[in-house]
């Protein structure tokens, strides 16, 4: 049930019948050999199979987040903190108007986190209404289920490699990129950033196969899916 396909009048009657929503949360950041949009589209398809059997509604993903540390790879947009949060509270008063109380944001990147700091102040105010953030890729389940596969997964490596996310016409490497130092990257800024990281990938493989990869999303899916029907206050 996606929000495109439908209008205000039964947006209405479905938030009379179930007050949860969904709202994925994306970038638009460097990933390598992958979509600039990776995060989003990953965010945005996980939380909608995820919805589907539930006939729960999914708002359009929110692309843009807050990625700083890859401002100086080219189509990286990075929000401000201030701006996140002022769009994120928007968001959220326009579920609640909406009827909305249990409001989900299925999130595709780890840069967005902070957010859910303030979601815990605003449910301070709105005290009728609850908000989980649910880090897909990080959930038990998934990572569990990639460290099977290979304990080599990071960002812009095989593990963010789906076929909605690979670029057509664009040919991965087929290496293992070892690991960088981090306690380098952490202090440097965004230009020092990219020297160390060189094409994007954190470390790992760049592709597995397909069979492997389909396996990973089922769980992503389902795990999401859990999220969006238990353990709520």
């Amino acid at each position: 049930m996606r929000i495109a396909q439908m209008n205000w009048m039964q947006v209405e009657a479905q938030a009379r019948r179930d007050d949860r929503c969904v709202l994925p949360l994306g970038s638009v950041e460097q990933h390598a050999y992958l979509s600039l949009a990776t995060d989003a589209i990953l965010s945005e398809k996980v939380a909608q199979d995820a919805a589907e059997p539930l006939d729960i509604p999914v708002f359009p993903v929110l692309a843009y987040g807050m990625t700083p540390g890859f401002a100086a790879y080219p189509g990286t947009v990075s929000l401000r903190l201030s701006t996140y949060i002022a769009v994120v509270e928007d968001m959220l008063e326009g579920f609640y108007r909406s009827g909305f109380r249990r409001i989900v944001l299925v999130n595709g990147h780890g840069g967005n986190s902070p957010a859910m700091t303030f979601c815990t102040e605003w449910m301070g105010v709105r005290t009728d209404a609850s908000v989980r953030m649910h880090n897909w890729w990080a959930g038990p389940r998934f990572q569990a289920a990639v460290k099977a596969i290979d304990t080599a997964a990071s960002h812009a490596s095989w593990m963010e490699n789906f076929p909605w996310t690979r670029l057509e016409g664009v040919a991965v490497p087929n290496a293992a990129k070892p690991p960088f130092n981090a306690a380098l990257y952490q202090a440097a800024n965004p230009a020092r950033k990219r020297e160390i990281l060189g094409d994007g990938n954190f470390h790992g493989r760049y592709q597995r196969s397909d069979e492997e990869m389909l396996s990973l999303w089922q769980i992503g899916v389902e795990e999401t899916r859990a999220a969006m029907v238990e353990d709520w206050p």
